[in-house]
């Protein structure tokens, strides 16, 4: 995607500024507002709240109910904010090791909209195919709007320009800057090592590629969809544009969007044929949809009664069904216990930077432990659903042993009715690398030409 500083629509009214009480919008009373300079706004906007408020990326960009100053652009000026936010978050520390060689001391404390102006104007100049000068001058021109950078405009100015002026020379110089939180960074490398987590923070920079789970013949959809099957059966779409709804077999409903590695989890289940089998966290439904499609007669919970509509619109895409109860897993009881159980439980998504860069910005140590506690509540109730000798599969897309590897070790070990069913290496050729010792899965980013970093274990009731 090439990408232009300055939207070829005129500058809309409400990109006019009205008297606000004495606020530190960017902007002043009467005045017009440069082409493409609401989109920086916006942008800056949006990474202040990452960042500062810790606020989840997914809600300020949607399209209805988003952020404000994003909502009120046009569809390009949309698409560039949507670049300039997620190259600015993936690669965040190096920006910042950028601006830190480029000025003279840290920025004053209390100016954090000046340090994201920057990191807007470095991103754009680094990253993107926008022209230096127009990076240059709108963030200069955002500065001198807002009252809190006013007097920073000639610093904005010249430490962009020397960006610009020396743009080779600091690229090559921060290519080593792990692409990661310092905090995160070292709690993976204690569990994977240094040299692995720096292949997977490379990876996650690496362009998110989509990956559809087919009813049917995954061959014959690969020539269809111009793809290539992947060694679990996914179907990996080669780089398209326009709407995936657009491609042909979506509306027949031949196959739905799902990561490699989500993928994974059924997959491992093996002969569900007759079986009665849960999906406890079921919304969207890509899990749910293969449940059915391997021959189990299928109970989706969601709590969400959104989120379990758009389940159902989605089987009735796909031409499947499936008993459908809103209800918070931990309070669902039943007298006829499954055969099996899934239980992809809520996490840290830190597996999905790829897609979702910001949440090794919005989420914490302390977020990881409670939501281990969390899982770890939730995998024991779902024990308590399935019959003796069913089957319990957990599995989420956190990176983090803790949520994962050490919270089941920790269920195994005082819950003595269950045991782990280790996966063989030989039952999925090509995804050796993907099983662990103890006969887990366990994909990161830098796996299979980028996935999501996932776990799952399967586990049998005495």
């Amino acid at each position: 995607m090439v990408l232009t500083s300055n939207s070829s629509a005129k500058p809309a009214k409400h990109f006019k500024r009205k008297p606000s009480g004495g606020n530190n919008d960017a902007s002043v009373a009467g005045e017009e507002w440069k082409p493409g300079l609401a989109a920086r706004v916006a942008a800056v906007k949006i990474i202040s709240a990452v960042i500062d408020k810790k606020t989840s990326l997914d809600g300020m960009l949607d399209a209805e109910n988003g952020n404000p100053a994003y909502r009120a652009l046009s569809l390009a000026d949309r698409a560039l904010v949507r670049a300039i936010v997620n190259t600015a978050l993936r690669h965040l520390p190096r920006i910042e090791a950028a601006l830190s060689m480029l000025l003279d001391g840290p920025l004053p404390q209390g100016a954090r909209s000046l340090h994201h102006v920057m990191v807007v104007g470095a991103t754009q100049m680094l990253y993107l195919d926008v022209p230096d000068h127009s990076a240059v001058d709108l963030a200069v021109e955002q500065a001198h709007r807002d009252p809190r950078n006013k007097r920073f405009v000639k610093l904005v100015n010249a430490v962009l320009r020397r960006l610009g002026r020396e743009k080779d020379d600091v690229l090559q110089a921060i290519s080593t800057v792990p692409v990661l939180p310092v905090w995160f960074f070292s709690r993976l490398a204690e569990v994977y090592g240094a040299e692995a987590v720096s292949r997977m923070a490379e990876a996650q920079l690496i362009p998110s590629v989509i990956d559809v789970t087919v009813k049917s013949d995954p061959d014959l959809w690969a020539q269809k969809l111009n793809g290539t099957v992947m060694p679990n059966g996914s179907v990996r779409l080669q780089s398209f544009e326009g709407s995936v709804a657009a491609l042909e077999g979506f509306d027949e409903g031949e196959w739905w969007v799902q990561d490699f590695s989500a993928s994974m989890p059924v997959r491992l289940m093996g002969d569900l044929s007759g079986k009665r089998v849960a999906d406890l966290c079921a919304a969207p439904g890509g899990k749910t949809a293969q449940l059915i499609l391997a021959g189990a007669e299928v109970t989706a919970l969601d709590q969400s009664g959104n989120r379990l509509k758009r389940l159902r619109e989605n089987l009735d895409r796909l031409k499947l069904n499936a008993d459908t109860v809103e209800s918070n897993m931990l309070k669902f009881q039943t007298d006829d216990l499954f055969d099996a159980v899934l239980l992809d439980a809520p996490c840290s998504s830190t597996g999905t930077l790829r897609k979702h860069p910001d949440v090794c910005w919005t989420k914490d140590t302390q977020d990881i432990a409670k939501l281990a506690a969390l899982q770890e509540q939730m995998l024991r109730h779902a024990i308590t659903l399935v019959k003796p000798g069913g089957l319990v599969v957990f599995s989420n897309c956190s990176l983090d042993p803790s949520e994962g590897e050490d919270m089941v070790a920790k269920v195994l070990k005082s819950e003595l009715g269950l045991e782990r069913v280790p996966v063989s290496p030989k039952d999925y050729p090509g995804l050796e690398a993907a099983i662990n010792a103890d006969g887990d899965l366990r994909t990161t980013p830098d796996m299979f030409g980028g996935v999501d970093g996932f776990y799952a274990a399967v586990l049998r009731k005495h």
